[in-house]
C-alpha cells in the first residue's frame, strides 16, 4: 500500500536546491529538473526504498511531495530531509514531513538531526 508525505521548506534559494537534489540523486536514481519550469521529481530505485519524490520551487519556498510504500516512508524522508539540510546547511533550512492524513512525519534540520 502506498501513501504519501510533504514539506513545505522556506528558503530563497528553492529552485537552487531543487536543483542540486535531482542532480545528487541522479547518481543512483532517475531525476530531473527543470529551471524553466522551477519542478523536478525523482524516482528512488528498490534498492534506495523505492518511491517517487516532486519538487516545485515557489516563492520562497521548495515543496516536496514523497509517494512510497508505508513501510519505507521513513526511510525516504531520512534520504531526501538529511540530504537538502547538508546542502542547506548555511541557510539553516528545517525539513518537515506531514503525512497523508495530517499526521507527522520525520523533522530534519541543519544540524543533521532528527526530532
Amino acid at each position: 500500500m502506498t501513501t504519501s508525505s510533504t514539506a513545505r521548506v522556506s528558503t530563497s534559494r528553492p529552485a537552487r536546491y531543487g536543483k542540486q537534489l535531482a542532480s545528487h540523486f541522479s547518481r543512483k536514481a532517475e531525476a530531473r529538473w527543470d529551471g524553466e519550469e522551477g519542478r523536478g521529481a525523482v524516482t528512488f530505485p528498490e534498492e534506495l526504498g523505492w518511491g517517487e519524490l516532486e519538487m516545485i520551487a515557489g516563492e520562497n519556498v521548495l515543496l516536496l511531495q514523497l509517494e512510497t510504500r508505508e513501510e519505507r516512508l521513513d526511510r525516504l524522508e531520512e534520504v531526501v530531509g538529511t540530504h537538502l539540510v547538508r546542502f542547506g546547511a548555511h541557510d539553516e533550512l528545517t525539513v518537515e514531513w506531514k503525512r497523508q492524513g495530517g499526521t507527522e512525519g520525520t523533522r530534519w534540520r541543519s544540524d543533521n538531526s532528527g526530532v
